[in-house]
């Protein structure tokens, strides 16, 4: 059952990434490219982002470009409102999709008040930055007839508690509350809302693992499942289903059945 308006067809929509200069916020942005829309990409990395609407020359019925850089900080609450009021200068906003990320493996040996915080601020808070931005212009869009959809990068992390993920996995499973609060305020107005709940991605984050990680993927079979997901009308993108649908059922697991398995399966 489709529970947000199907997106489908990209051509003559317009997207914003915000967390685009790698990994799967990039591979978004090469596919929704590569199927007509007009991609925004943010990021702080400036550099990136330049070289990436270099490579992807094209203009739209009005002879703008279709990839437009926009560096920004997460964390900067103003860099956010004036890259959104350049944005919905030029038209309604289709899809605004959230997946800036940090991440390093931290365990209660390595506790640090700072990197904590750093976790919350990029993963979370930012995501709150956005939302101050972006509601109001969706909102409005909704007004008129004119649709949206936002979209919130979470993680499979967020289901429950796991090793070395002290300060990950609580602020992803912040971001999954979030879009279940958000669907339910605004799907009434027509507005599409999802959340993404990838397991392992062969991105820059996760090379830091020590780890053998389960059904690793590229970020372009991320992309294909989220385009995939926003065409069926799902809230929930979660992939790769081999492995995501094991965790989700571990997450029904009473604590005294929970806690060892994970012990078993991570040696910890």
């Amino acid at each position: 059952m489709s529970l947000n308006p199907p997106l489908r067809d990209w051509a003559g929509k317009t997207v914003w990434l915000v967390g685009a200069s790698s990994g799967i916020g990039q591979a978004c942005a090469d596919l929704l490219h590569a199927q007509g829309a007009t991609v925004y990409v943010s990021a702080r990395k400036a550099a990136l982002l330049e070289a990436w609407v270099a490579a992807h020359p094209g203009q739209d019925g009005q002879g703008r470009p279709r990839a437009v850089a926009l560096p920004l900080d997460v964390t900067d609450r103003r860099a956010l409102q004036l890259a959104t009021d350049a944005i919905a200068a030029r038209g309604p906003l289709d899809l605004v999709l959230y997946c800036a990320g940090y991440y390093l493996p931290v365990d209660a040996g390595q506790y640090g008040l700072d990197e904590m915080l750093r976790h919350q601020e990029v993963n979370y808070v930012g995501a709150l930055y956005l939302l101050e931005s972006v509601l109001p212009v969706l909102r409005q869009q909704a007004s008129r007839g004119e649709g949206g959809h936002l979209s919130l990068v979470s993680s499979v992390a967020g289901f429950r508690g796991l090793p070395k993920s002290l300060a990950y996995g609580p602020t992803k499973a912040a971001l999954i509350n979030l879009a279940e609060a958000l669907y339910l305020d605004l799907h009434a107005l027509g507005l599409g809302v999802s959340v993404v709940n990838p397991g392992f991605v062969e991105t820059p984050l996760t090379a830091q693992n020590d780890f053998k990680m389960p059904a690793l993927i590229t970020p372009e079979v991320a992309a294909r499942e989220m385009l995939a997901g926003w065409a069926r009308g799902d809230f929930e993108l979660h992939f790769p289903k081999r492995f995501t649908r094991w965790l989700k059922f571990m997450r029904l697991l009473p604590y005294p059945l929970y806690f060892p398995l994970v012990r078993k399966f991570t040696g910890h």
